[in-house]
């Protein structure tokens, strides 16, 4: 998932850009831009992006008598 091919360009995991925190990026190409926003210079770079990871859900409820010893 990290090293997909169809990544959608976003200046929070970009090459050129540096994360100034507050949803904003220090891009060297184009200045401050927005984290999600992208430009025609964007450049992946993995170890930027933080993958999603899936929602366990719990199977079931237990009931004290079965948590009890």
């Amino acid at each position: 998932m990290l090293f997909r091919n169809n990544i959608v360009p976003s200046c929070a995991y970009c090459k050129h850009g540096l994360s100034l925190g507050l949803g904003e990026v220090a891009c060297s190409k184009r200045g401050i831009m927005q984290d999600d926003g992208s430009c025609s210079a964007f450049r992946y770079e993995p170890t930027k992006r933080m993958p999603e990871y899936a929602v366990k859900v719990a199977s079931r409820e237990y009931t004290t008598e079965e948590m009890s010893i």
